[in-house]
C-alpha cells in the first residue's frame, strides 16, 4: 500500500511540474536542418536590396531570374534576368566577386539586370546571413543583396 501511495504520489508531482513548464510559441527560424553549411552548390535567389546608408529597401519582383551559384572551384554563374554570366569567386580577405563572360542583351528598361551586375561586381563581404540564407554586400556595407536558397544547383 504504501509503493502504491508512493507511485501515485511521485505521479502527482510530475503532473504538477510538467503544468509549470512554460509552452514557447515556435520561431519563425528555419530548422537547423535547413541552414547549409556552405554557400556552394546552391542555387540562391536574389529577393532584396538593402540601402543602408538611406534606409531603402527593394524588393526583386521574380528572384529566380536573378541567381547566383558558387562552385567548390572557386567559380561562380548564374542569370541577371535574360543574360548569363560567369566568372570566379573568393572569400579570402572579404569576398570578391569578379565576372567573366557575360551575355549583354538587352532585358528592358524597368529590369533589375544592369544593377544586378554591378552590385556583383561590387561585393566585398558576404555569407550565410544565419537564417538559412545568403547576403552579400559592397564596400562599407552601403548596399546589402540578400539572397533566398532556391535548392540544390545543376550545372549549367
Amino acid at each position: 500500500m504504501k509503493k502504491i501511495s508512493m507511485t501515485v504520489a511521485l505521479a502527482f508531482a510530475l503532473t504538477i511540474l510538467a503544468a509549470c513548464v512554460p509552452v514557447t510559441a515556435p520561431t519563425s527560424a528555419p530548422a537547423e536542418a535547413d541552414q547549409p553549411e556552405s554557400i556552394q552548390n546552391i542555387n540562391w535567389q536574389w529577393t532584396v536590396l538593402n540601402n543602408q546608408a538611406t534606409g531603402e529597401t527593394q524588393e526583386v519582383p521574380v528572384p529566380e531570374n536573378y541567381t547566383i551559384v558558387f562552385n567548390a572551384d572557386g567559380t561562380l554563374y548564374g542569370t541577371a534576368d535574360c543574360n548569363n554570366f560567369s566568372g570566379v569567386y573568393s572569400q579570402e580577405n572579404g569576398f570578391t566577386i569578379t565576372l567573366g563572360p557575360t551575355t549583354l542583351a538587352f532585358c528592358g528598361e524597368a529590369l533589375l539586370d544592369q544593377q544586378y551586375l554591378e552590385l556583383l561586381g561590387a561585393v566585398a563581404a558576404g555569407g550565410l546571413d544565419g537564417r538559412g540564407g545568403l547576403a552579400l554586400e559592397t564596400a562599407g556595407g552601403e548596399q546589402r543583396m540578400e539572397y533566398q536558397n532556391g535548392g540544390q544547383a545543376t550545372q549549367p
